[in-house]
């Protein structure tokens, strides 16, 4: 066995002039430093993954124990998704202006302190404030990822690093639901729920540490400025289609309900404005405007909206029926909902060959299992009517519909930005990150309303719901809804670029 002699550049040196004077020569190996730096990137990945999913498997603990209105159940959910897509907008930007290593950083300190606040919140009202500041800091947090990859490592190997991240990711969606099951059932010192949150901060405080350490310090894009009318309006944007679907039900659908929804078309209109005058006037936008003249790309906003609206509503609605309508435990809760992570990472690998191989039919392909995955659990729970539904009788359902947004998730971006110039990738792809938080926040709101407008638990609570059956027919009915929203998407892809985009916006 021999070694190479070539010896490797400094910690701190880029690696890019290693072999640059001698393309042929041999790359240096990845420095230590490189791969704990990674190693920081990949934990604040994790750690909103984790925090994205959490409450699928909490929410019937945390609404019995601190006497939730279903409504108020649902903003623990949506609050950390609708603050995750409003700041996403801003901190991608606040990153060039402030440095990726400081943004990343500090995001990391109010994720750790967030986790605390909800950990330690004693009412409903404490603990939706403390989401939505959570999902800001998350926000602050994962635009800078990406960025932080590509200061750390060469072209070359940027590559590799993201094919290492993929694997982790998967692996996360896969175990937390497990994870968070097995937590609840253990109830360390009576902790229940809230360690959930806590189990966030030994590791936000690991990669906090490491990353003072290790993370290129990185100089400020010089003449970059922030948006912040732009930002502004989009947040009132999102709020207004937010608040509407979430508090309506409780509320009796008064009038001013629907006019929220509709005040938003005016808002779009001012933001679209706003931008062209930015342009003009020579500063960056939010959003290159020409991006909204591209009739692909704006099927592929309303794809996004669609799709993980489907994909995150449900998966919120399957961990609220398992414990609250069959009276499963956390732990068979988790152990269910992990099927659909299983299917969904078998379907990443399809999707990861899809993307350079077939381009637009792999997202008619994943459309159509997903409303097959559906329509198999709905057989599973109509099957069932007066016998006990069991959990495993439902995983083939839900591993079908993972394996159908799998096959989805890897290529979407890349597709989606298709039909996409070069100046525009970035602001175009930095409105498709939130348009998949907004759409996660909308698809809670939506299919949890239908869910609990029927299931009704306000009503003689969840022995009456039982007791008349509505448990089952709220799921079946969330389903079909879910089924139909998988319809649009299947519709909406045809109008989606043929083929992806080659050398980057992969997701």
């Amino acid at each position: 066995m021999t070694t190479t002699t070539t010896p490797a550049p400094p910690e701190g040196v880029d690696a890019r002039a290693a072999t640059a004077e001698d393309p042929t020569a041999a790359a240096p190996p990845i420095p230590r430093r490189t791969w704990l730096g990674f190693a920081v990137v990949l934990t604040a990945t994790v750690l909103n993954i984790l925090d994205s999913t959490i409450v699928n498997v909490a929410a019937p603990a945390i609404r019995a124990d601190l006497g939730m209105s279903t409504a108020a159940l649902e903003w623990v959910a949506a609050a950390y998704t609708l603050a995750l897509a409003v700041g996403l907008v801003a901190s991608a930007r606040l990153g060039d202006v402030l440095g990726r290593r400081r943004m990343l950083l500090g995001g990391l300190v109010g994720f750790v302190l967030t986790s605390v606040a909800c950990a330690a919140a004693p009412t409903a009202d404490a603990l939706v404030v403390g989401r939505a500041l959570q999902g800001l800091a998350a926000a602050t947090m994962v635009p800078q990822c990406f960025g932080l990859i590509r200061e750390m490592f060469t072209p070359a190997r940027v590559g590799r690093a993201m094919g290492a991240m993929g694997p982790a990711i998967g692996l996360s969606l896969v175990a937390g639901p497990v994870i968070a099951g097995g937590l609840m059932q253990l109830d360390a010192f009576g902790t229940g729920w809230r360690s959930l949150f806590l189990i966030n901060v030994p590791l936000g405080l690991f990669a906090l540490v490491l990353g003072r350490k290790v993370l290129p310090a990185g100089a400020p894009t010089a003449g970059a400025r922030l948006d912040v009318v732009g930002t502004l309006v989009l947040a009132a944007v999102s709020l207004l289609l937010t608040y509407p679907l979430v508090e309506g039900r409780a509320l009796g659908w008064p009038l001013w309900v629907f006019g929220m929804l509709l005040a938003t078309v005016p808002l779009l209109a001012v933001f679209v404005r706003h931008q062209r005058v930015r342009v003009a006037r020579g500063a960056a936008p939010v959003l290159e405007p020409s991006v909204l003249r591209n009739r692909s790309y704006v099927a592929g906003i309303v794809f996004m909206a669609v799709f993980f609206g489907a994909v995150v509503g449900l998966q919120f609605v399957v961990g609220v029926f398992l414990q609250v309508g069959l009276g499963k435990s956390a732990l068979d809760a988790g152990l269910c909902l992990s099927a659909l992570a299983v299917g969904s990472f078998v379907g990443a690998g399809v999707g990861s060959w899809a993307a350079e191989n077939l381009g637009r039919p792999i997202l008619h392909v994943g459309t159509a299992i997903m409303a097959v995955g559906c329509l198999v659990l709905w057989w599973a729970l109509d099957g069932s009517r007066g016998t006990d539904v069991g959990v495993w009788a439902l995983s083939p359902g839900l591993a079908l519909f993972g394996l159908g947004m799998g096959m989805i998730f890897v290529p979407l971006f890349s597709i989606v930005l298709g039909g996409i110039e070069d100046h525009e990738v970035g602001s175009a792809t930095g409105l498709l990150s939130a348009t998949e938080q907004l759409g996660a926040s909308l698809g809670i709101a939506g299919l949890a309303t239908v869910f609990f407008h029927v299931y009704d638990l306000e009503a003689g609570g969840p022995r009456a719901a039982l007791a008349a059956g509505r448990h089952l027919l709220a799921a079946e009915n969330t389903l079909l809804l879910t089924v139909g929203l998988v319809a649009v998407a299947w519709v909406l892809a045809w109008l989606l670029p043929r083929r992806a985009r080659v050398g980057g916006g992969g997701h």
